[in-house]
């Protein structure tokens, strides 16, 4: 995995929604609650994906075929941010997708399902190479989902992970080839990715840790 750096300025985070039931969750930007720490602040998560959009450019010869999936819902306004600073990089437009994984989930029979979310893919995934774009992963359950939902959409030359938070406890046997930290975890903790609510969108805030429960990622 490339570790390449960025002295640029990274561009303001925007656009996206709440996280996935268990996993990440929206909420005001009042800062820390009882029980939770900062893991990443707004500026830590703007500069990990500028980075990773630097190692995405560094490890692909043919940016053209980038194709970038966001799994929702944390994983959608990142997965924009970084066609964002991959135009700002290399001066590539990167197709943009959102791909719900809810039914493909292998961890969550019995009980209620939690409701659909959207999918949008604006083109065939045939002969591109597909970055899954997820705000955190753990056992590895919501990449497998994605990937099995995706030969929904064609036959992808190959297939990459971006995962803002890497948290561990691996169910399955999942690279992820972008990291933007890993932390330490216990299974009983909660990772979130916290949004905040403002006129113009919802930019992405901090990264909390705190004791929880719920499907893993």
């Amino acid at each position: 995995m490339s570790h390449g750096s960025s002295s640029q300025s990274p561009a303001p985070l925007a656009g996206g929604t709440a996280g996935a039931p268990g996993r990440s969750s929206g909420g005001g930007g009042s800062g820390p609650r009882d029980g939770e720490r900062v893991v990443l602040d707004a500026v830590a998560i703007s500069r990990a994906l500028m980075r990773i959009a630097h190692e995405i450019v560094e490890r692909n010869d043919d940016l053209a075929s980038l194709y970038l999936v966001g799994v929702p819902n944390g994983g959608v306004p990142l997965a924009r941010q970084l066609a964002r600073n991959l135009r700002e990089v290399a001066d590539v437009e990167v197709v943009v997708g959102i791909l719900d994984t809810t039914l493909y989930r292998d961890d969550l029979t019995g009980g209620a399902r939690p409701p659909l979310r959207r999918t949008e893919m604006p083109s065939a995934v045939d002969d591109r190479v597909v970055v899954l774009v997820d705000d955190v992963c753990s056992t590895g359950r919501t990449i497998r989902a994605a990937m099995d939902a995706l030969m929904d959409f064609g036959r992808p030359r190959a297939v990459q992970v971006v995962a803002l938070i890497d948290r561990g406890h691996r169910e399955l046997p999942i690279r992820i080839d972008y990291v933007g930290k890993n932390i330490p975890t216990r299974r009983s903790d909660l990772v979130k990715l916290r949004l905040r609510d403002e006129p113009a969108g919802e930019p992405l805030e901090v990264v909390v840790l705190t004791e929880g429960g719920g499907p893993d990622a």
